[in-house]
């Protein structure tokens, strides 16, 4: 079976199965996935046709239903992952299909079971599809992917992890949605110790898959400066070489050279790395991984040198290690493994250059891309010697680059070469910039090369089918146009050197058909197209026959042509903005969520229907049953209506998703349809010319056969003389050649002794300045020796006056001596007599203390003896008081008895 008939097999059982999902349909889905995957038709699906994006939508829809079959489920998968191999399929899942949401859904459903292999199939086809690719934060289920892969990176470690950590490494790159999510949440801190507890992993792939989530979160924080920091850079550089030169594969490399590059935008570390020691060697290593077979190591190698060309310092090293391998300084460092001695990396780089077009990897265009970065910097620093022998190894790569062969119809590989055309074409127009090495580039190249690669284009491309809008808007069409104005330019720089160049220049720029690119270029969007642009206008404009204001319309209508594309495409975004939300509420209804949120609802109304039985109960007697009757009736209700309203909005969202498809389809078909017709009215149009010159041609040769009957005759007489003629012609042509050897070798002996005369008579007048500097210096040298003299004389005489002040200054420090010393003996007595003066005085000072000790106690004594002698006066005071009250009354007793004493007699004495 063909592939049409497979694929039609496939949407069939597609149909059938969702519309009765028995086992004997499920057979035959299986069956037919088996079949379109043994067939390996990659390059079909990569197609606008109609048949292949059916199947791919279908394929789509497939992994969309929650309920498929498991099995099923990772066959789909699997196709899936197989078609992804192709770079256009995969943006087409991507971009039209949406496939990284769908996947993201299917992990959703599978991560209940880690062990399920469909799980781990659709890691690694979204690892795939999401490298290199922005990923839209809002999508369906997309915030569920990012927080699966968090928890499960953060887990115990299985064969899920480095998967997981990959895909989680593409979804942070140069995504600042899902950055900012990402460290939004609680756990970030966490997650950030996990990370760098995998820099210690063993497996190299563990460790650039964390280092490069860390690079993307935390490179402008202070935890990326803590582990970026320049006491740490050195060795992330170290271990990132040691990651790039001996990776677990091209995965591995391919990230650790991205890894690279993001930093590489940093200035802090781009400037660090200029000053990594190591560099040289690291840079010689990777070097050495350009003589691999491997294309796609080979093409992110190149990719890492360009970036390493994005710092002037970096790309100056990088220069002198192409250009002069052996003048570079070797590291010491044995961590570091000896650089191979095989091939040179000029040799590599122009093999690179020079790759057959059927390639997966387009190297050749990024080693053209790194030529120009490298004569540039030969350029700039004025060393264009150093490059002229890899300009002469390089000269006919270049050459064979501008020539399209007639046999490529696919117009995949048509574009390729075009774009090695652009990047060849903007090598030569770089070396034209150097006086010597545009000398080189004029011997090869030839103004016959360059009208017929412009010609090729103008005939090949459909560029010439008129000034339409539309033309411009097409891939193919901006390549020629691309390549008609940088050959134009490259001719302008070489007009003067190249024979016929200048004539064939000017007739070019007064040709009609250079309105197209001259449009396309002063509407592009690319600085250096409309500076092209530009520059051929201003040399085209004072032409008498440059078509001005053709250009104005050609201008005018594609800028109105730009306008309508914009409304489409703002139109398109809302459009799919409103499928987006239509499919995340899907999802969200279909949810175990809205199953919880139903049961709590009929949950709260059971509760306010028992509460309110009770009330009823507490004021009247009714009846409990009639009340539930009424409470279930309206229950039952509500639940139908509901299922109801969920039911419609499911219908309606698959509705709107197959619209959307068929949309889709419809403008694939349309794009489709559109280049068809073009290529129909280019073909047409090239029919009528082609007829219209084989008619002037057959004309023409009706002429020419009657004059050459003519001819023919006069040329059987002239032959004769001809034959004479060339007889003498051999004969001094013979001469000629030995006159000519003789006149190279005297040309060559003038030359050498001319040489050797210039550098004869330089040596003279170098010797003659040498002569007339060692003058002038011994007549400054004698100068200063006459007032070195006199300056000895004076210094002398201040000697001896210096020396009559010292005699008497010796003679005033003896006598000086003498009184310090009878100072000193005055000095001991006074301290002896003072130490005695010391001892006395504490002994007295230790005796008015004891004195003082003895005072204080005996005025303590004498305040108690005091106190003690008030309380004896006080009782005497009061024994006398009593004495008194006694006597008295004894005086009263005697007085009342008769008695005649008085109380002044009475004595009472105890």
């Amino acid at each position: 079976m063909d592939a049409s008939g497979c694929m039609k097999s496939l949407l069939l059982a597609a149909t059938q199965y969702r519309a009765a999902k028995t086992p004997p349909n499920a057979a035959l889905l299986q069956r037919s996935l088996e079949v379109i995957s043994g067939l390996k038709l990659t390059r079909l699906f990569a197609s606008n046709q109609i048949l292949p994006s059916e199947c791919l939508s279908c394929l789509v829809e497939l992994l969309e239903d929650a309920n498929i079959n498991p099995s099923l489920t990772l066959s789909v998968v699997t196709l899936l992952s197989q078609l992804a191999l192709d770079n256009e399929t995969r943006e087409a899942l991507q971009d039209t299909y949406n496939l990284t949401s769908v996947l993201a859904g299917v992990v959703h459903r599978s991560s209940t079971c880690l062990s399920d292999p469909v799980l781990l199939q659709s890691i690694q086809l979204l690892q795939r599809l999401t490298y290199n690719v922005p990923v839209f934060c809002a999508g369906a289920n997309i915030e569920e992917l990012i927080s699966f892969l968090m928890h499960h990176v953060q887990s115990t470690e299985d064969e899920l992890t480095i998967p997981c950590l990959g895909l989680l490494a593409n979804l942070c790159r140069h995504n600042l949605s899902i950055q900012t999510q990402i460290k939004s949440l609680n756990n970030v801190k966490s997650f950030y110790r996990t990370l760098i507890s995998f820099l210690a992993h063993s497996s190299l792939t563990m460790v650039v898959f964390a280092l490069s989530v860390l690079s993307s979160l935390t490179l402008n924080e202070e935890v990326g400066e803590k582990l970026f920091h320049a006491r740490n850079i050195h060795q992330t550089f170290q271990l990132i070489f040691n990651i790039v030169v001996n990776g677990d594969g091209t995965l591995t490399r391919k990230y650790s050279v991205d890894l690279l590059m993001d930093l590489l935008k940093n200035p802090k570390v781009a400037d660090y790395l200029t000053r990594y020691e190591h560099f040289t060697s690291c840079l010689g290593q990777v070097l050495d991984l350009l003589h691999g077979r491997d294309p796609d190591s080979s093409s992110k190698i190149l990719e890492l040198l360009l970036a390493f060309c994005s710092v002037i310092e970096l790309r100056h090293t990088l220069r002198q290690a192409i250009l002069e391998p052996s003048g570079l300084p070797v590291s010491g460092n044995t961590r570091f493994v000896t650089r191979s001695k095989t091939l040179e990396p000029s040799v590599a780089l122009v093999h690179l250059s020079n790759q057959p077009l059927e390639g997966s990897e387009d190297c050749s265009v990024l080693a053209l891309q790194l030529f120009k970065e490298i004569f540039e910097d030969v350029i700039n620093n004025g060393n264009s010697t150093s490059a002229e022998h890899f300009v002469d190894l390089l000269l006919p790569v270049l050459l064979d680059h501008l020539q399209m062969p007639e046999q490529i119809v696919d117009e995949p590989l048509v574009k390729k070469k075009c774009e090695r055309m652009v990047k060849a074409i903007n090598v030569l127009t770089m070396l034209c910039r150097d006086g010597v090495l545009k000398m080189h580039a004029s011997k090869v190249l030839t103004a016959s090369q360059c009208m017929s690669l412009i010609e090729h284009q103008f005939t090949y491309s459909g560029i010439d089918t008129g000034f339409g809008t539309k033309v411009v808007d097409s891939k193919m069409c901006k390549l020629a146009a691309d390549i008609i104005l940088k050959t134009l330019d490259l001719m302008s720089r070489l007009k003067q050197d190249v024979p016929g160049m200048e004539v064939s220049f000017y007739k070019i720029l007064q040709d009609q058909r250079l309105i197209t690119p001259l449009t396309f270029a002063l509407t592009s969007d690319h600085r250096e197209q409309v500076q092209v642009g530009l520059g051929i206008l201003f040399e085209a404009a004072p032409l008498p026959d440059f078509p001005a204001v053709l250009l104005g319309e050609s201008i005018a209508a594609n800028n109105a042509y730009r306008q309508q594309e914009m409304e489409h495409t703002s139109k398109r975004i809302q459009m799919q903005s409103l499928v987006n939300s239509v499919t995340s509420v899907r999802c969200s209804s279909s949810c175990p969520s809205g199953d919880e949120s139903t049961s709590s609802n009929i949950q709260e109304l059971i509760q306010k229907l028992h509460s309110g039985l009770e009330m009823k109960e507490q004021i009247t007697h009714m009846r409990i049953s009639d009340i539930m009757d009424v409470y279930e009736q309206k229950l039952s209700a509500v639940a139908s209506k509901e299922t109801r309203l969920q039911d419609l909005l499911e219908a309606k969202a698959l509705a709107l998703a197959q619209a959307d498809r068929l949309m889709a389809q419809y403008r694939c078909q349309r794009a489709q349809a559109e280049s068809e017709a073009r290529t129909l009215a280019a073909m047409l149009k090239d029919a009528e010319r082609k007829n219209e010159e084989l008619n002037d041609l057959l004309k023409a040769q009706q002429v020419e056969s009657e004059r050459a009957q003519s001819d023919i005759e006069q040329l059987f007489q002239h032959n004769k003389k001809l034959q004479t003629v060339a007889e003498e012609h051999e004969i001094l042509k013979k001469s000629s050649v030995d006159l000519l050897q003789r006149y190279e070798t005297t040309e060559r002996q003038f030359k050498d002794l001319q040489i050797t005369c210039n550098s004869l008579n330089k040596q003279m007048e170098a010797m003659k300045k040498l002569n007339e500097s060692l003058k002038q210096q011994n007549d400054r040298t004698a100068a200063q020796l006459v007032e070195t003299e006199d300056h000895r004389k004076e210094l002398q005489q201040q000697l001896q006056e210096r020396d009559g002040k010292i005699a008497t200054l010796q003679q005033k420090i003896k006598v000086l001596e003498e009184k310090l010393k009878a100072q000193q003996k005055e000095k001991t007595d006074m301290e002896q007599t003072i130490d005695i003066l010391r001892k006395e005085l504490s002994k007295t000072e230790q005796a008015r203390k004891e004195l003082s000790i003895k005072a204080s106690s005996l005025e303590v004594q004498k305040s108690q003896l005091e106190g003690r002698l008030e309380e004896k006066e006080a009782l005497v005071k009061l024994q006398k008081e009593e004495l008194n009250k006694h006597s008295n009354m004894i005086a009263m007793i005697h007085s009342l008895s008769g008695g005649k004493l008085s109380a002044e007699t009475v004595n009472l004495t105890l």
